[in-house]
């Protein structure tokens, strides 16, 4: 594990020491002093003095100028991203480019400029009042935005930080243990090619539940987003003053549905190749990872046959994109799983388990919905369905975490169903394909992703 970096250059670095850092990675270890963080955050709160005084439209491009590297073949940021990115993110150097291309392609000016457009009309609504009606607004960004993240999927940090800068929020970022690289190598790229820009941004990681540096974190931040399970959420939600905005992104769960249309000896290999590729990537770290399969009973291939279809997509997905390395307690997660839905099957009950022996990679065909776990690793539930009108009856008791559901053959039902969906919880449905990456406007968990960052000022019509 590793500590990182990017601080201000006004504020002067405390003592480090290199001696567990990964050759070549952009940060040191950094013992983190109270007073010095401190410091840290009045220099960034006083950098908000300039930076709201730049045009969005202006940050949009240099944003997206270095956002565009990472997709740039040949481009040294991207190839240091990719010699780093498995090394410091547990994944296969496969896998590593298979994110960094479907991350990037958010950073880029198209996706950039279509996020500002799809929240604010116009944008320039971030550089001072524009006309309303009877009266005039505009939107003002936190003096101090504060992101705390937890989990381990990588590109996640880098998108967090585009978000409140494109809302001219100075930027302390926390983040996740294992998506602490992205975001150290595009601040630093940030800075060389616009040096104001990099006063307001801080790029520091330290292990979660240091409460002392978390409050002073918190404390003078406007805004607060933390991403992560419920239990770190709640843990930074406690700590952030009640006159500050929470953002919070807790645990969510995603799931997939398979209408008789996609079961056709046509079509059925296709599907299972989609969902296979949904499954693999992430490694099921990401809350888009679906992990239960609910498949038509009433379709031309069974459930169960299905799930042996699948089985054989995951194995050609691990020759193409191979799974990461799984931490111990996944590990031991991993085999509880697998050892349970074996002792499940051998009791006569119809439950079958697939796995790929090393590879993280397990099916579990469960026609009675009797597994209920956490899909550590490749592990996918397929579970068997009549009609796709019982769907929302088994999400109930998940409907507070249920976020992505991707969906294939279900045809003309598709509005119908989509709609229960949203009224238990969903906030996203889509095809298998586009699951991993969603589009940059998409609402994140029902909420507006830079919308939420800001508050607003109306002047009203002063005539009599």
């Amino acid at each position: 594990m590793f500590d990182t970096w990017v601080v201000p250059s006004a504020v002067e670095l405390p003592d480090a020491e290199s001696s567990s850092v990964s050759p070549g990675f952009p940060g040191r270890v950094l013992s983190i002093d109270p007073d010095w963080l401190n410091g840290l955050v009045d220099v960034l709160i006083k950098s908000h003095e300039t930076f709201r005084k730049r045009k969005v439209s202006d940050l949009a491009k240099i944003i997206a100028t270095v956002g565009n590297r990472f997709l740039k073949e040949g481009d040294p940021l991207r190839m240091r991203a990719l010699e780093l990115l498995p090394g410091a993110s547990g994944i296969s150097s496969p896998m590593a480019q298979a994110i960094l291309d479907g991350m990037a392609a958010d950073w880029t000016e198209e996706s950039i400029c279509g996020l500002l457009t799809s929240e604010f009309n116009p944008p320039e609504i971030l550089d001072g009042f524009i006309r309303r009606s009877n009266s005039r607004t505009m939107a003002v960004g936190a003096d101090l935005c504060v992101q705390v993240i937890s989990g381990s999927v990588p590109g996640v940090g880098v998108t967090a930080l585009i978000r409140s800068l494109l809302t001219k929020a100075p930027t302390l970022l926390k983040p996740g243990r294992g998506d602490a690289l992205l975001p150290v190598l595009f601040a630093e790229a940030l800075g060389k090619i616009d040096p104001a820009l990099r006063e307001a941004v801080a790029v520091l990681y330290w292990p979660g539940g240091n409460l002392e540096l978390e409050k002073i974190a918190l404390a003078k931040a406007s805004v607060v987003t933390a991403y992560g399970d419920d239990e770190s959420v709640a843990s930074i939600r406690a700590l952030t003053p009640v006159t500050k905005r929470f953002v919070a992104y807790h645990h969510r769960v995603s799931i997939g549905i398979v209408g008789a249309h996609a079961l056709t000896s046509q079509l059925v290999e296709q599907t299972a190749r989609d969902i296979a590729q949904a499954v693999a990537v992430f490694d099921q770290r990401g809350c888009v990872s679906p992990g239960s399969i609910y498949v038509d009973s009433s379709g031309y291939t069974t459930p169960e046959i299905f799930a042996e279809r699948l089985v054989s997509a995951l194995e050609l997905v691990e020759n193409d994109l191979p799974g990461g390395n799984l931490e111990l307690e996944e590990q031991a997660s991993l085999h509880q799983i697998r050892g349970a839905a074996e002792m499940i099957a051998a009791s006569g009950s119809g439950v079958k388990i697939y796995h790929g022996d090393r590879a993280s990679w397990t099916v579990i065909f469960d026609p009675h919905s009797e597994l209920r776990c956490h899909h550590v690793g490749r592990v996918v539930h397929v579970v068997p369905i009549r009609g796709l009108a019982s769907v929302a009856k088994r999400l109930d008791s998940d409907k507070e975490h249920l976020q992505s559901v991707g969906v294939a053959g279900v045809g003309a039902e598709l509005e119908q169903l989509a709609e229960e969906l949203g009224r238990l919880g969903v906030t996203r449905i889509t095809k298998f394909s586009r699951m991993p990456f969603p589009p940059s406007p998409w609402h994140h968990d029902g909420r507006s992703p830079l919308r939420d960052l800001v508050r607003w000022v109306d002047l009203e019509k002063m005539g009599g």
